[in-house]
């Protein structure tokens, strides 16, 4: 007689570093409807901003063990970790284990931008360059600037102005949302052992900050202005970095 059963197919193990961050918690969400074992990575002892049902692991990224034991058994990682001072070692002691544990294939959650000195794109350059020496199937996925930063500005904006030092420069926004579709789909795709990726996203049209006040003066229906600050830049450029452990929370 023959077998017609089907073949008992092993669930993908995916961990999520960042789940409770903006991106991390849209591609969380996306991957709840998949057909896996989903599990969070997180530094807190409450589950509470987690997603209901979701296993999570605490783990110390100090120690090393703490991580490789939430690895172990896990195929694919993805890592979102606020930009901060501590970015660099802990992104790297995860990666670390990440290839101690036996995780295939590592997505990492980067930004867009030149080769700099500037803070926090020298972090991710300097992250990115470990990752790419380890014998792992890798993925960057470099995005432009959120547009949630838009959001940020509500009250500001709906005052009638805001004020930044973009000049006549052009940014191209893009949604976090599909931010995390593109996580998704490179957490799920099948890829060879060695494969090294890099994928630059951003959205549909650059835009100055002029044409986004125009925009949103159309859209709200009254006088939106925005206002050049040369010497706020200068102090941020200089300062580089803020002295507070979380400074954004991708």
């Amino acid at each position: 007689m023959l077998n017609h059963s089907k073949p008992n197919i092993k669930r993908p193990r995916i961990a999520i570093a960042g789940a409770t961050g903006r991106v991390g918690a849209a591609l969380t969400a996306l991957l709840a409807a998949d057909p896996i074992d989903l599990v969070a990575l997180t530094r807190e002892s409450s589950t509470a901003r987690l997603c209901d049902g979701l296993a999570a692991f605490k783990v110390d990224f100090k120690r090393a063990d703490t991580l490789e034991e939430a690895l172990r058994g896990i195929d694919r990682l993805f890592i979102a970790h606020g930009t901060s001072l501590e970015q660099v070692p802990n992104e790297i002691a995860l990666i670390n284990a990440a290839v101690a544990s036996g995780v295939r294939h590592i997505v990492k959650l980067s930004a867009l931008g030149p080769a700099t000195r500037l803070l926090p794109l020298a972090w991710h350059m300097q992250i990115e360059a470990h990752l790419a020496q380890q014998p792992i199937a890798s993925t960057v996925l470099r995005p432009t600037t959120f547009s949630l930063v838009l959001k940020r500005l509500g009250p500001q904006i709906a005052a009638g102005s805001w004020a930044g030092s973009a000049g006549n420069g052009r940014v191209n926004f893009i949604d976090i949302r599909d931010v995390a579709e593109v996580a998704r789909i490179a957490l799920l795709e099948k890829i060879e052992p060695t494969s090294q990726r890099a994928y630059h996203l951003s959205g549909p049209r650059a835009w100055t900050m002029n044409q986004v006040a125009e925009e949103l003066a159309h859209l709200l229906g009254h006088p939106v202005t925005y206002d050049l600050c040369r010497r706020d830049f200068g102090r941020t450029m200089r300062s580089g970095a803020t002295s507070k452990p979380e400074v954004s929370n991708a």
